[in-house]
Order: structure tokens, then sequence, then C-alpha cells
């Protein structure tokens, strides 16, 4: 019950999130695409089937590695799958880890206003390309997903109004088809950005078998959802967001409180949003620092590059 509250308390902070996360146009992602479409690596879109029937989409991404690797679930943006999404995953993949990102908008896409695949759009295959237009920012081939909304403010909006059930059901799905691939060790980690950093503190509350949470320039859950923790929670922070650092302190007191790990690190100079913008070709600085620094702390606590 106390989780419940949480995730509750969790999604009335949505739409702050949103703002803070910011916007960007369609054809800002082109670098991202540029870079998934260089990887050696085997991406590929699989439909995991719920219990409940529900159909969601993931984009998996696997290492190239001799031995069984880790898995890490990964939490988009508000802004959905995203191709930028899809290229972190298939960054961290390039370290030596499976990376499953499911898409949360997976079903929720409304009957009209479709962006479909341009022609000759690979469906089914690795390394998936979005289109062009004003669906450019989206990736096709995900069915009812990120991709069929007609615009980033309908994707961003449909984000803010997903059900917390149903986003910690998708959570367990994508996070059970990981552990139980063959070429899975067992070991789970989660991992989120901005919407998806709130969700992977909020999923730590649940998940009893998680070796770690990662907290990108996310929002905690409630203080009471916290004893419920079982797995070290580890946050990246902005120094120019005080929106969400300004809560470090009091997530500090209260995870101690419950006799939790909780390791926050806050980069100096940078904005929310940092590993996505310290990414991009027009990256500030300190945007860029942040982004390396932050990748290089994520690899660390995953165990290193394998």
């Amino acid at each position: 019950a106390s989780t419940l509250a949480g995730m509750k308390n969790f999604v009335s902070g949505v739409v702050a999130v949103a703002l803070a996360c910011g916007v960007w146009s369609a054809g800002a992602q082109d670098w991202a695409k540029a870079n998934l479409a260089k990887s050696p690596r085997h991406g590929e879109y699989v439909t995991i089937k719920e219990a409940n029937g529900r159909a969601l989409q993931a984009w998996v991404v696997y290492p190239e590695v001799k031995g069984k690797a880790s898995v890490v679930v990964m939490i988009h943006e508000i802004f959905g799958l995203s191709d930028w999404a899809r290229e972190m995953a298939d960054e961290l993949a390039g370290a030596g880890y499976i990376v499953v990102e499911p898409d949360l908008l997976s079903g929720f896409a409304p009957p009209t206003g479709t962006a479909a695949a341009p022609a000759g759009a690979p469906m089914g295959h690795d390394h998936m390309q979005s289109g062009g237009g004003a669906g450019a920012a989206f990736v096709p081939a995900t069915p009812g997903g990120t991709a069929a909304f007609p615009d980033q403010g309908a994707a961003v909006k449909a984000v803010s109004s997903l059900d917390a059930g149903v986003v910690t059901a998708d959570l367990d799905a994508a996070a059970d088809y990981g552990k139980n691939l063959p070429a899975s060790n067992g070991k789970l980690f989660v991992a989120g950005f901005c919407w998806g950093g709130g969700q992977s503190f909020l999923f730590a509350t649940h998940r009893k078998d998680l070796s770690g949470a990662m907290v990108f320039y996310g929002p905690p859950p409630s203080t009471e959802a916290m004893k419920n923790i079982s797995a070290p929670v580890y946050g990246f922070y902005a120094g120019n967001d005080a929106r969400i650092s300004a809560t470090i302190p009091d997530t500090t007191a209260a995870m101690k409180a419950a006799g939790k790990t909780y390791t926050p690190v806050t980069y100096d100079g940078a904005g929310h949003g940092f590993m996505r913008a310290g990414e991009a070709p027009n990256a500030s600085a300190e945007n860029a620092a942040a982004r390396a620094a932050g990748f290089r702390r994520l690899v660390e606590l995953l165990g290193g590059v394998r």
C-alpha cells in the first residue's frame, strides 16, 4: 500500500518533469541516429507478452562479449523511446551489458495521426532508424507505441498520463525478459533519465532482485516508499537544476533513516538532461563534462567495462 501511495505521489509531479526535461526539435537527434547507424552491435525490437495479455514493445541491445552479461532495464525520458534513448542503450551495451529498454507507450497511441514509417524503412531488423518529417524524433516499427504519436507533444502528454501500476508491470516484464535471456548472467540493474530517473528510483521500492538503481536527475519517491528499497540507489544530478537537486538533502536523510544506501553525485555547471544535452554537437563544456563523467560512473557501478 505504501508503495502504491508513493507511485501516485510521483505521477502528480510528472508534468513539471516534462517541462524541466525541455523540448527539442525532431531534427536535433540526427547525431543520435547517425551514431546508432554506425553501431556494430545487435539491436532488435521484441514483443514481450505480459500475463494480462498486454504486448509490450522493447528495444534490446546485446554487447559483443564472450560470456554472459548483466542486464540493465533502461527507462526512457518523458519523450518516449526516442533515437537518443535507443542510442544511449546501444552505447551502454558497448560497455558490455545487455540493455532492455521498453517503450512504455506501447499500445497507447491514438488510432489516428499515426506516424508511419517511410517507404523502404527497415522493419524487424537491426539498427532500425526513424523517418523524416514531423515524426523524425521517434522510431518506427513499435506498433501503438512512441512512433505512432503524431508529434512530440502528444507523446509527452501520453507519458505524463501513464498509469503507475501499468508502468510498474511493464518494467517487471522487461526485467523478467532480460533475466531469462540465455545470454544473461541473472544480475539485474535499472537506469532511467529525467522522468525515467524518477521511475528508476520508484522501481527500486518495488523490485527486490535489483543489484542497483541508477537515477539520472529524477525526483525521489515518497519517504514511506523508500522503506521498501533493497538495492543501493545511485544519483546523478546537475548543479544547475535546483528543482531536482534541492531534493537531495531530504532524500539523503530519509534514505539514511530507513537504513538504505543512497549515493548522490552532483555535476557542477551542468543542466537538467545533461546525459542527452552533453552528447549533442552544440553541448556546453559543462554538460559535455558531466555527460562523460556520468557515463564513466554508470559503467563503474555496473561493474566496469566488460
